[in-house]
């Protein structure tokens, strides 16, 4: 297929590069800063912009993959001349209405947390689509399922829930890496030694239920080892108060 990716970021980045690799061509990239439009082009072997209108009139797909903020304002000034070409975006928190009343429209939302300099094995991402129009659906389909075999059909009531729980299990959990590694770095000690904790504990997950894996003084509500762990913090009032809705967080579950 013939499509033109709108965004250079990270989603974009990994998204156009396992299309090219499956046999899919890629039009055009753009972004608003040229360099990083340039870069992922330079990969896809295509062109890139920083303006719009130098964008193609024809293509299978665009693929709209930028910041929440100013995804209507960018609907909005492409969709002249292509008002028949079908429109997709990847954002997993943006419902398909944004689309508006642009006749063929969806959502490709890949369940993944994306970094330019580590790229993803699609083959095992789940892709999350839906569409105006069974058409429509069925383009969403051919592109997400060239590279990935995990496809599933949800709208974006359901998919609102499901990007709030993967900030909860991505976001919020690699914070928590964020705080453990400043407590270390202020102790003298590499953030490396956790990695076997945490590459054990995610491989837990994979076989039982979290709440089944989870462990520590909070699961028991262990209140010496919890006050004593909290007055460690006590220069670090956030932190304390994270420590302190977690630990009653994990309690309750366990409960």
């Amino acid at each position: 297929m013939n499509i033109v990716f709108v965004g250079a970021g990270r989603l974009a980045t990994n998204l156009a590069l396992a299309l090219s690799q499956h046999g899919h061509r890629i039009l055009a990239i753009y972004s608003r800063t040229m360099s990083s439009a340039e870069e992922l082009a330079n990969k896809v072997g295509t062109i890139a912009t920083d303006d719009l209108n130098a964008l193609p009139l024809k293509a299978d797909a665009f693929i709209l993959s930028v910041k929440d903020a100013v995804l209507e304002e960018l609907l909005l000034r492409l969709e002249n001349g292509r008002e028949e070409i079908p429109f997709f975006h990847t954002a997993g928190s943006m419902p398909m209405a944004i689309f508006g009343k642009h006749h063929h429209h969806g959502v490709i939302y890949p369940m993944q947390t994306f970094s330019k300099e580590r790229l993803v094995d699609f083959s095992c991402v789940p892709f999350f689509i839906e569409a105006n129009d069974d058409e429509t659906l069925h383009l969403a389909e051919n592109i997400t399922s060239s590279i990935s075999s995990h496809i599933y059909h949800l709208s974006s009531e359901e998919r609102r829930y499901l990007h709030l729980s993967a900030v909860f299990a991505c976001n919020f959990a690699n914070h928590c890496y964020a705080l453990s590694a400043e407590i270390l770095r202020q102790h003298g000690l590499p953030f490396e030694v956790m990695l076997p904790l945490i590459n054990e504990t995610a491989q837990k997950v994979n076989a039982i239920h979290p709440v089944d894996a989870q462990t520590g003084p909070a699961v028991r509500f262990d209140e010496n080892v919890i006050n004593a762990q909290k007055n460690l913090l006590s220069d670090n009032p956030m932190m304390q108060q994270i420590y302190e809705l977690m630990s009653k967080s994990i309690h309750l579950l366990a409960k």
